[in-house]
C-alpha cells in the first residue's frame, strides 16, 4: 500500500507569543515493512532555530524555536509512505503466554517495556481484569486477542469523555475514552502480567461509508500497541478496532506511553488563550511519488 499523509496543526493566540519552543515527531519510521518515501515539514512563521535528532526509542524528533512575536503557528507535515502486510502468526500456534511473562527470556529492548510508566500506574486495578483473558497455558496470541476484544466490546468510544491528561483509573472506571485511552489500558493490562508492551503512535487509513464522499481533514492520529513474544518478536494490536494491524496502519513513533510519542508539544511565552485545530488526511495512492525523471524524490529534512 502507498499512502499520502498530510498532518496540519494550527494554533491561534489571542495575544502575541514572544518565544515558542516546540518538539515534533511527525516523520513515519523506517521499519522492515514500512518505508518513508518522501517527507517535508513546513512551519509558519519560520523557526529561528531548528535541529533534528533520534530520541532514545529511535523516533526522529525535530526541535524548533520561534523568537519573534507571532499570533498564530502552523505546522504541516507531508509524507508518502509504503506499507507492506505483516506475516502474522496463527494465534493457536503461539507459545503459552507465560513464556512472554518471564523477563529472563526477553531481550533488553523488550524488558524495558515490562515496567510501568508514569501515566499508566494502575496495575493494582487492571490486573484482575487482565487475568480473565490469561488462564494458565493459553496460547499467547489467543489471550492477547481475547483481551483486545473485551476492551473493544466493554469500553465505549467517546471523544468527549477524556483528554490526554485523564488518568487511566478514570478511563477504567467510566469505561469510555478514545484510541489513546484504550491503547494505554491494554498496555497497562499486559504489563501488570509481566508482558512487554509499547505504546504506538501513527495513522490508520479510514474509508467513508459507501456512497459518501471522503471529507478532507476528517482523519486523525491513531494509537495502538505492540507486545513482545519470544521467538515471534513484536506483534501489533489495536483494541479500538479489535484487530491486528497490518498494511492499514502507518507508524510514526513508539515509546512507553503517550508522553514519549506525542506528535507535537511545546512551551510558549505569552499568547493568552489559544485555539487549536488539527487536520489529518490519510489517502491511499496508486503508486509512489516520483520526480520529473521518474526517480523517487529524496526525503526532505525536518525544518
Amino acid at each position: 500500500m502507498y499512502y499520502d499523509i498530510t498532518h496540519t496543526t494550527e494554533y491561534d493566540y489571542t495575544e502575541s507569543v514572544a518565544i515558542a519552543h516546540h518538539v515534533a515527531r511527525l516523520k513515519p519510521r523506517e521499519l522492515p515493512h514500512q518505508e518513508c518515501l518522501h517527507h517535508e515539514l513546513a512551519i509558519a512563521p519560520a523557526p529561528s532555530v531548528s535541529s533534528t535528532y533520534e530520541d532514545y526509542f529511535g523516533n526522529l524528533v525535530t526541535i524548533v524555536a520561534m523568537q519573534g512575536a507571532h499570533k498564530s503557528l502552523l505546522i504541516r507535515a507531508r509524507s508518502s509512505v509504503s506499507v507492506r502486510a505483516l506475516d502474522l502468526p496463527n494465534p493457536a500456534d503461539t507459545p503459552p503466554w507465560e513464556t512472554a511473562a518471564d523477563y529472563r527470556t526477553l531481550p533488553f529492548e523488550a524488558v524495558e517495556f515490562v515496567f510501568d510508566s508514569t501515566s499508566s500506574r494502575s496495575q493494582w486495578i487492571v490486573e484482575p481484569y487482565a487475568r480473565q483473558s490469561f488462564p494458565p497455558g493459553r496460547p499467547f496470541l489467543e489471550a492477547i486477542l481475547d483481551l483486545t476484544a473485551r476492551i473493544h466490546d466493554e469500553f465505549t468510544f467517546d471523544p468527549k469523555a477524556t483528554t490526554v491528561a485523564t488518568p487511566l483509573t478514570e478511563v477504567f472506571a467510566a469505561r469510555r475514552g478514545v484510541c489513546q485511552d484504550f491503547a494505554r489500558l491494554e498496555v497497562a493490562c499486559l504489563r501488570s502480567l509481566g508482558i512487554a508492551a509499547r505504546y504506538m503512535s501513527g495513522y490508520m487509513e479510514t474509508l467513508p461509508p459507501p456512497g459518501t464522499p471522503r471529507l478532507v481533514g476528517a482523519d486523525a492520529s491513531h494509537a495502538w500497541l505492540t507486545t513482545f513474544c519470544p521467538g515471534l518478536g513484536w506483534i501489533p494490536v489495536d483494541p479500538t478496532n479489535n484487530l491486528l494491524p497490518s498494511e492499514s496502519h502507518i507508524t510514526l513513533a513508539w515509546g512507553r506511553d503517550y508522553n514519549d510519542v506525542s506528535p507535537i508539544r511545546g512551551v510558549i511565552l505569552g499568547g493568552g488563550a489559544h485555539a487549536l485545530q488539527v487536520h489529518v488526511d490519510v489517502v491511499r495512492a496508486a503508486a509512489p511519488p516520483t520526480t520529473d525523471d521518474g526517480s523517487l524524490p529524496a526525503s526532505v529534512p525536518f525544518g
